[in-house]
């Protein structure tokens, strides 16, 4: 079956590099991912409790003065109103119009003298707030994305209670929505009968995590609470010291996956590339589009 893609968002995400040669490798990332699959945007992430703040803006920059759409995270974690206002501020003088608005990981404090440089009074505690703060602030120049959880955020009290989370950032403002990862196609499914019922129409694009090694993806899934379906997780034990094998099964599951959720309508996909292009840009030549 061969999809029309032509009104779907195809983006990608980026973490900030630590070193200067990080960061040439990621440009040329940017570039190789631009060349064939040429996303609506790319993300760029913003680390827990602020930890890479400075690091996110230099990277938001610079991939603006390139004329690359890019949409940095913004979290209310360790952030000040005062100091979002700033940010947001800066967003708009380089020409951000596209944001990616999340809570972030709450920071664990080490003992009552730990003296981090982003150790602030959190004002704002969820990301309902703190998309209506940038509501309330900024108007509606930015395109609002929140998360989405279609198998529950780790922290959830309860299904019901992550859904209601999720209609909270609904009703705030937000534009659309990019959900965590997963393998269960069920469950998007599901999630996305739930927003029906409930009357939420924004486009909620799925996460799509390429499969590449086996120890980094259970330990990731373990902490964000991303399912890894039986039969899958089977086979991959089996590929563990075979890499190429591994690679080759985790293609063609991720590619399966893609392309049933283009074929059930969902509005596009949000690749988590890890900054590496080879892995998304073989999807992406899998895909019935």
């Amino acid at each position: 079956m061969s999809i029309d893609n032509r009104s779907a968002t195809m983006s990608c995400e980026f973490f900030p590099p630590r070193t200067a040669a990080g960061v040439e490798k990621l440009l040329a990332t940017r570039q190789t991912l631009d060349a064939v699959i040429q996303p609506t945007y790319f993300s760029v992430t913003f680390g827990a409790g602020g930890s890479t703040r400075d690091s996110t803006l230099e990277l938001v920059k610079l991939l603006s003065e390139q004329k690359v759409n890019v949409a940095p995270h913004i979290s209310c974690m360790c952030s000040s109103k005062q100091q979002l206002e700033t940010l947001l501020n800066e967003y708009k003088t380089i020409g951000v119009s596209r944001l990616v608005t999340l809570r972030g990981d709450v920071p664990i404090a080490v003992d009552d003298t730990d003296e981090t440089p982003n150790k602030t009074v959190t004002e704002l505690s969820h990301a309902n707030d703190l998309v209506s703060f940038i509501r309330d602030t900024t108007g509606d120049h930015f395109t609002i994305e929140v998360a989405a959880y279609p198998e529950y955020h780790p922290e959830s009290a309860s299904p019901q209670s992550d859904f209601e989370h999720f209609k909270n950032k609904v009703a705030a403002g937000a534009d659309g929505a990019i959900t965590q990862y997963f393998y269960n196609v069920d469950a998007y499914y599901r999630f996305m009968d739930n927003c029906e019922q409930a009357n939420i129409s924004i486009p909620i694009t799925p996460g799509i995590m390429p499969i590449t090694n086996f120890a980094n993806l259970t330990r990731f899934s373990d902490t964000c609470g991303a399912e890894i379906p039986r039969w899958i997780r089977k086979q991959l034990e089996v590929y563990a010291d075979d890499k190429e094998s591994l690679q080759a099964f985790g293609l063609d599951v991720v590619s399966n996956l893609c392309n049933q959720l283009l074929e059930q309508g969902a509005p596009g996909l949000h690749f988590y590339t890890l900054n590496q292009a080879q892995s998304t840009n073989a999807i992406w030549k899998n895909l019935s589009i």
